[in-house]
């Protein structure tokens, strides 16, 4: 029995989705996400912003990165979107003018949920590793983790697992503290009364 041809995804799908989707372009199939919710999206936006300062603008920290949100990574036949990623501007020292980025960056966060988790460890790992990202962060707003990764031999290794109200200093931004419990929303309190 034939089966019948299977379309590749083109960056054109990726222009028909709903504006209350993500979309992202991995082994020729189109990946879709809802927006980030917001115990994720807090989370992503924390570690931006304690970043920013320090290493994209000098201020308190070294500067040389550019630190972006949700940037579009053209990596070979992939497009990626990762919640974070970071360039040293001695790599890239000005941006392009495409709405995409064809240079990979040298670090990468993925803020995990229930519904991406299994897509950014089992798929997107393997494919930042073969583009020679060299640091991987992954932070969980749900159980309160945040996991650092260095490529090495195009394999992942472990730096550090880090929880709740951890101080840490990790690679590449071991410059600057970050108290993990900056990312996390606050616990729901039961209404008076309970």
């Amino acid at each position: 029995m034939n089966q019948p041809a299977q379309r590749f995804a083109t960056y054109e799908d990726l222009f028909d989705l709903p504006d209350h989707l993500i979309g992202e372009i991995i082994h020729g199939q189109l990946i879709t996400q809802p927006r980030p919710a917001p115990k994720h999206a807090l989370a992503s936006s924390g570690l931006g912003m304690k970043f920013g300062d320090p290493f994209q603008y000098g201020r308190g920290g070294p500067g040389g990165w550019w630190i972006m949100d949700e940037p579009e990574l053209h990596l070979g036949p992939h497009i990626l979107v990762p919640d974070l990623a970071g360039w040293r501007r001695e790599r890239m020292p000005t941006l392009p003018d495409a709405a995409y980025f064809s240079l990979a960056p040298d670090w990468v966060c993925e803020v995990l949920s229930p519904g991406t988790a299994r897509i950014d460890r089992a798929v997107k790992m393997p494919l930042y590793a073969a583009h020679e990202i060299n640091w991987l962060w992954l932070l969980d707003p749900d159980i309160r983790t945040l996991e650092v990764y260095s490529l090495s031999n195009g394999h992942w290794l472990l730096e550090g697992t880090w929880k709740d109200d951890d101080a840490v200093r990790a690679a590449p931004f071991a410059e600057v503290v970050l108290q993990l419990d900056d990312l996390w929303a606050p616990e729901a309190k039961p209404p008076s009364g309970e």
